[in-house]
């Protein structure tokens, strides 16, 4: 046993306090960890360590969290541990990686109480609770990167003062163009740090523990973390536990990579049984794809061995992989299970990966075809490494690059980890004129580069979001927290900059450099800057860019968007975004794509159009592409089934939708209302890969897949509301399953955001005042299984100007109900504005509640025609007295309080000119054409006062010589609305707009003169619509009906085309009939059950007044429907 004060003796664990000592399972530290003990678990100090593969590095996390738990310790020697005050942040490369440690680091600390939390993709965290309550974070860059930009205000950043502890695993990542989300975020954690607002919390004395088996510029990593000499290590290949043979062998190239890559599958298998001497053996591919093709073909080989299978060695084996490929849920997966061949790669669902894992640990599974996910770092035990090509494709510049030396190495290093092998074997394939380079791979690697420039826009617009960069001054501080800052000054010209320029000129150019990348986000709105261009805040844009983690290209798309962008014009946009750059059009997938684009059975909701406006026949571009994946993904029942083109709709589903949820923001905070309603269709059609009109929409429904779709959809059990009518016994009929299968189908409901209804009214308001609306929500009472949160926007957006009125998001399940909210809706005089209203709910497609409501502000007039025209506006009019609106339609939630259904019909009224006036008689003029509601003044311009040289003279409808009185009778009664009405005449028959009603048809009415105007007559006299009756002598009320029975009948049976003369008489007759035998004496009459409803609606209205005159009150609501 050592001791502390050799440092070259190995340490024994029980040198450990006794609680800590059970997280090893051995009793003695090798010599790297020995060597690094003391600096690990005795000091505070940050540590860099490059050692190889296998040679034990994790251990040294652990003994640096061990580290910071042992400031629980009391004075007494007790371990009282406080949940969640003091974090440890691990940061990984890959999900496999962080996984892996998750399930280690749970079993080995869940004895302490310690909470671990994985923070990757596969997961899910409701809120920033688990956050808190944790003790060690994994994560990878770009998720923790991700979770952090959502500013203190979210919660994001809340748990940052708690963090004590940074573990960086294979930080040769920085080197990747994903490093410069490692680089960002550790940047981050040390500006926090030297913000005097964290002096006395944990951050302020943060730790960095950073390890790689690559690293041959160890000290550039060590001066970014601030580490102090002796916190260095690095240690050599004499370090590596199991002795390593590498052999390269080189192939004569192909016609292109793709080809060659494909042709090395033909060596593997006689490689294999060379070098693997029936051991467990890694296949190292470049592309997902590859790896299935390569696991597929070897297993087809062995089968065809039968029981001369080299990869089964026992009845057991067999017996267990049969068994275990029945819990495969992967059908391409499964048979080569059978063989002792699976392939891993990120593209497997996290069920299927655990599976071939815990299958290769066992010895079950001897090969395994991976992509270089593996190489990264996960434990699993391998006798013989195949780097097969030693190309991959590069999605961002869309071609076969060689890989990275470090990439190489790590490879490299899966091969005999102890304590599984004693030796291992590397076998490298590539071209012939690379052999070398390959053959001197151990005696050097390249150099880690920052890759931090390239994307630096996006990265400072989340620290001016975050508020961390306030100014430039603060933005080249934070710069100068980068790895960037570094390099720059060791490798200038790397990054645009001369060799052996002064310090001074340096701080110069990383201004210019900030200038730079603040101007580009001004320019496009992201960020505000003061005239001067020092101080920075942020603008809604550019949260919304941090938010939703977009890269700046995207970001200028979505800026440059029309507020009018249709659902095409927002797909098109997601299809040229930059987060889908890296995919690229194959030659090998254009037929089968055009076969798809061709759409002969018209699945496919969008096309690709050419120049000329007609449907392409060829796709021949990676957007044109996409656009095609996304339309035949988004139908329901895809036809693309190919591995590698799904994983690309896949992938362009969940980007897209994220970018789409950015869009609607966006055009929320720009007020378009079009563009923002179809970005928050599309996505939640790309969540649920879903068209809103498919009729698969069942397929939302957790445990409905394609097949229970389909035969539901064969009876017409296409929606949420069929199904919930349907019989549960129905149900198994259909989908030939049994009970209480229906049952369960039937409960799934239960899992939906509650029904809500809709109900839309006009706000009373004063003469001149803004119109407005009340929306009241009602949530329908019914039973709630889920307790999952659903969420819906509340959108009002007015048609005509494109504009977004109202906007609120609201909790399904909590808001108070009924909600009612109130909204102004601006509408100049003689305008009118078509209201949409619309609940869209979050997640799922199909329950939306949609409707539209019209307001008018158009002149709606009653005029008199005594000595002094009277001309009364529409608010002002007796409360029983209902004007006529053109643009009332059945979106119109409020009627009048007759309750009858608004006008939907354009009707024309002419007035009656042969009925003399009794006062006018004398006179010899007729009666000028009574005052009537507008509908002309609603749609058609206005006409000229003045009468042109074509009309004759009003009074010239009488002679003068006759009736010498005539200038008397003229100075009292005619105005110049008597000569309006009288020029109207001469009109044609005035059309209204057919927007209103789909059902277009006008009507011809006539309209008989009475003797005075009825509502000014009821107005005066006080007389309601449906008043008491008045009483007035029978005969004379049944003398005026008759006498005028065949004015209103006649024109009012005309008017429906297509009606014959013995359905007019005889119309004609159940009126006469109807009228003669009414009593006076009821006032409002009712019509007998044998009269049409047409005539009855026409008649319900007739009462007589005080005097007896005989007055009406036409409401032409339900005509002709």
């Amino acid at each position: 046993m050592g001791s502390f004060n050799d440092p070259y003796a190995l340490r024994s664990v029980v040198e450990l306090p006794v609680v800590f000592r059970p997280v090893f399972n051995f009793r003695y530290f090798n010599s790297l960890q020995s060597e690094c003990l003391s600096v690990c678990f005795l000091s505070d100090k940050s540590m860099v360590i490059s050692a190889p593969t296998g040679s034990g590095k994790t251990v040294l996390f652990e003994l640096c969290i061990l580290r910071l738990l042992s400031r629980f310790f009391s004075p007494d020697g007790r371990f009282n541990h406080v949940k969640g005050v003091l974090k440890t942040i691990y940061i990984a490369p890959s999900k496999a990686l962080v996984q892996e440690k998750v399930r280690d680091w749970k079993h080995k600390f869940g004895s302490l109480g310690i909470n671990c939390l994985e923070m990757t993709g596969d997961n899910e965290f409701s809120n920033f609770k688990s956050i808190q309550d944790s003790d060690i974070i994994l994560t990878t860059p770009e998720k923790f990167d991700a979770v952090t930009r959502h500013g203190m205000r979210g919660g994001g950043l809340s748990f940052f003062s708690d963090i004590a502890l940074v573990l960086l695993d294979e930080v040769h990542l920085l080197s990747d163009p994903r490093g410069a989300a490692l680089e960002a975020i550790v940047s981050r954690i040390k500006m926090l740090s030297r913000s005097p607002d964290m002096s006395s919390n944990p951050i302020s004395t943060v730790r960095f523990i950073a390890v790689s088996a690559t690293i041959p510029n160890i000290d550039d990593i060590g001066e970014w973390l601030q580490v102090p000499p002796e916190g260095t290590k690095r240690f050599g290949e004499e370090m590596r536990p199991v002795k390593l043979t590498t052999k390269v062998f080189g192939y004569a190239p192909a016609k292109n990579d793709f080809l060659f890559e494909k042709r090395l599958q033909n060596f593997v298998f006689d490689i294999l049984m060379q070098n693997s001497r029936g051991k467990s053996a890694l296949v190292f591919c470049s592309t997902r794809k590859g790896a299935q093709e390569a696991a597929q073909c070897l297993s087809k080989t062995a089968a065809s061995l039968a029981y001369s299978n080299p990869f089964i060695k026992s009845m057991q084996q067999r017996e267990n992989l049969k068994d275990a490929s029945l819990s495969c849920s992967d059908k391409q997966l499964q048979p080569c299970i059978i063989n002792g061949v699976g392939y891993h790669s990120g593209g497997l669902v996290l069920k299927d990966r655990s599976l071939v894992e815990q299958l290769f640990l066992k010895g079950d599974l001897l090969v395994l075809c991976t992509t270089n996910t593996l190489a990264l770092g996960i434990n699993l035990p391998a006798h013989t490494v195949i780097i097969k090509s030693t190309q991959y494709f590069n999605k961002e510049k869309g071609l076969y690059l060689e890989y990275e030396r470090s990439m190489i190495l790590q490879m490299c290093g899966r091969a005999g980890r102890p304590p599984f092998d004693d030796i291992g074997t590397v076998i490298i394939m590539t071209r012939k004129e690379t052999v070398h380079l390959y053959e001197n791979l151990l005696s050097g690697c390249e150099m880690v580069e920052s890759q931090l420039l390239s994307c630096a826009v996006e990265h400072l617009n989340a620290e001016i979001v975050q508020m961390t960069v306030s100014d430039i001054s603060l933005a080249i501080e934070w710069l100068k927290c980068s790895y960037l800052y570094i390099r720059i000054k060791k490798n200038p010209e790397r990054y645009g900059i001369k060799r052996g320029i002064p310090p001074d000129r340096l701080v110069k150019q990383l201004r210019e450099i900030c200038v730079q990348k603040v101007h580009e986000l001004s320019d496009y709105g992201l960020v505000w800057t003061d005239e001067d261009g020092f101080l920075l805040k942020p603008l809604d844009p550019g949260k919304m860019m941090t938010k939703y983690y977009l890269k700046f290209d995207t970001m200028k798309l979505i800026v440059k968007a029309p507020g009018s962008s249709s659902l095409e014009d927002v797909l098109r946009v997601i299809c040229s975004s930059a987060e889908l750059s890296w995919i690229q059009l194959r030659r090998n997938e254009k037929k089968f794509l055009n076969d798809v684009h061709t759409d002969k059975e018209g699945k496919l909701r969008f096309h690709v159009l050419g120049e000329n406006g007609k449907r392409k026949k060829r796709i021949m571009t990676r957007e044109e592409k996409m656009f095609v994946l996304a339309n035949d993904c988004l139908t329901g029942d895809p036809l693309i089934q190919d591995l590698s083109l799904s994983q690309e709709a896949n992938s362009m589903c969940s980007n897209g939708c994220r970018i789409a949820k950015c869009m609607k923001e966006y055009f929320i905070y720009k007020k378009s209302y079009k563009a923002a309603m179809n970005s928050m269709l599309l996505a939640k059609c790309l969540h649920q890969k879903l068209w809103d009109n498919s009729p698969f929409l069942l397929k939302q429904l957790p445990g409905i897949g394609i097949i229970t779709a389909k035969a539901l959809q064969s009876a017409g059990i296409c929606n949420f509301e069929s199904l919930e009518a349907a019989d549960p016994r129905k149900i198994e009929i259909l989908t030939g399953r049994h009970y209480p299968f229906g049952n369960h189908i039937k409960e799934l409901l239960l899992s939906l955001p509650p029904k809500i209804e809709m109900h839309v009214e006009e706000v009373a308001i004063k003469r001149g005042g803004m119109p407005k609306v009340a929306v009241t929500l009602t949530r329908l009472e019914r039973v709630f299984k889920s307790n999952k949160y659903h969420f819906a926007d509340m959108t009002v957006g007015s048609e005509e100007d494109n504009t977004i009125l109202f906007h609120e998001k609201i909790r399904t399940e909590e808001f108070s109900s009924p909600y009612t909210f109130t909204v102004s809706v601006p509408c100049p005089q003689n305008a009118r504005v078509t209201l949409k209203i619309h609940l869209v709910y979050e997640e799922y497609v199909g329950l939306d509640v949609h409707t539209k409501h019209l307001i008018s502000r158009e002149p709606y007039l009653v005029v008199g025609v005594q000595k002094k025209e009277k001309i009364r506006g529409f608010h002002i009019l007796p409360k029983d007295v209902h004007p006529i609106s053109p643009h009332t339609t059945e979106a119109t939630l409020t009627s009048v309080a007759s309750k009858h259904n608004p006008l939907s019909k354009e009707v024309f009224v002419i007035e009656d000119d042969e009925i003399i006036n009794p006062e006018n008689k004398a006179c010899g003029i007729k009666q000028a054409a009574k005052p009537t509601y507008n509908l002309a003044e609603m749609e058609c311009p206005s006409f000229d006062l003045i009468m042109d040289e074509s009309t004759e003279d009003f009074t010239k409808t009488v002679p003068q010589e006759e009736h010498p009185e005539i200038t008397e009778c003229k100075s009292t009664t005619e105005t110049i609305f008597d000569h309006i009405r009288k020029k109207s005449h001469n009109f044609p028959t005035l059309t209204l707009s057919k927007s209103m009603e789909s059902s277009y048809e006008p009507l011809l009415l006539k309209r008989r003169k009475i003797e005075q105007n009825p509502i000014e007559s009821y107005a005066e006299a006080k007389t309601e619509l449906d008043p008491e009756p008045s009483k007035v002598p029978s005969g004379k009320f049944k003398k005026v009906v008759t006498d005028s029975s065949d004015k209103h009948i006649d024109c009012r049976v005309s008017s429906k085309s297509g009606c014959s003369e013995p359905d007019r008489n005889s119309a004609w007759d159940d009126i006469i009939g109807y009228y003669q035998g009414m009593d006076p004496s009821k006032g409002v009459v009712t019509a007998p059950s044998d009269v049409s409803s047409r005539l009855k609606d026409y008649c319900r209205y007739i009462s007589v007044d005080n005097q007896g005159q005989e007055c009406f009150k036409s409401v032409f609501t339900l005509l002709f429907e």
